[in-house]
């Protein structure tokens, strides 16, 4: 098969180990900077000019989307589509998961337990929403913040209420969330392929910080998910559309709490740390789909000719 992966970071470990992943597979794998994909739209056509060539005869893509190139990849993926190629990632799925109150609204009509949550509009006063999740300290977040930047704990209402502040003073959408106290630090990173739990970790924040991230100098180690949390995850990636995700999980004493889906999930602290290839059934997923979409599309053929 041809698969391209689109990325803007072709040396990154996530693309590196996908790529070499299809590489051993007998797969002719690229990597595309989406962000120098020129569209061309016309009437019952797609197409995709990428370095002055027309992009065709892909059989699927892996997208590698960077947080601040959101709207761009996910063109680029709604193109793809129009083109009938295959994708782990569609666009409007990336677009939900990467805006982080799209992504609790749908997790939480779809009746999945999500962190107590309320969107700061352009009302000045905050303290009801403080107590709507449930008082001091609060959590407050960018909707599109990545590897905990952009991620602040607040212990008092002036600290609040001054945070809040200086992001709208930046024209920033903010998220307020209640703090999960007994979670200590730490969370559960799962990664789902194709409706299963891969792998699972758990990270946790170093002494003195209450963000998780590895970028944030946190820690990792392998966790396996009990019945409840496996389902849960499950049901978290399936109502958030995705075939690929990384779903990052709370524990609390209401039970397990979904904070976040992310449609494009960094492969290498789940990989080294649980020792699984992931990007292997990343691959091995994606030869399925295609295979059984080609099927489909011989079975409509002859379905044709025979009428």
């Amino acid at each position: 098969m041809n698969i391209a992966i689109l990325s803007r970071g072709p040396q990154l470990y996530s693309t590196q180990s996908l790529y070499r992943a299809g590489a051993r597979r007998g797969h002719r794998m690229s990597i595309i900077d989406h962000t120098l994909c020129n569209l061309v739209i016309e009437r019952g056509q797609a197409q995709i000019i990428y370095q002055d060539q027309p992009l065709h005869r892909l059989d699927a893509v892996i997208p590698r989307i960077g947080s601040s190139v959101t709207s761009q990849g996910a063109a680029v993926i709604n193109q793809l589509e129009l083109m009938d190629v295959f994708t782990i990632a569609r666009s409007d799925a990336l677009l939900q998961a990467r805006d982080k109150l799209r992504c609790l609204q749908r997790l939480a009509a779809a009746g999945i337990n999500v962190p107590r949550t309320a969107f700061i509009g352009d009302d000045e006063y905050i303290l009801p929403l403080v107590e709507s999740v449930g008082g001091l300290p609060v959590v407050i977040k960018l909707l599109e913040s990545t590897h905990g930047i952009g991620v602040l704990l607040a212990e008092t209402l002036h600290s609040a209420e001054s945070t809040v502040e200086a992001f709208r003073r930046l024209r920033e959408r903010v998220l307020i969330q209640e703090f999960v106290r007994e979670a200590e630090g730490a969370d559960i990173r799962a990664l789902v392929v194709g409706g299963e739990v891969i792998a699972s970790m758990k990270r946790q924040a170093r002494e003195g910080e209450f963000r998780s991230n590895l970028h944030r100098g946190g820690t990792a180690s392998v966790e396996p998910l009990n019945e409840t949390e496996q389902q849960l995850v499950i049901e978290a990636v399936r109502a958030m559309g995705l075939d690929v995700a990384g779903v990052d999980l709370l524990r609390s004493v209401r039970g397990p709490l979904i904070m976040e889906v992310n449609a494009s999930p960094g492969l290498e602290g789940i990989e080294t740390v649980a020792e699984v290839d992931i990007s292997d059934r990343i691959i091995r997923y994606i030869e399925k789909r295609v295979k059984n979409r080609k099927r489909r599309r011989r079975e409509r053929r002859m379905k044709g000719t025979k009428d």
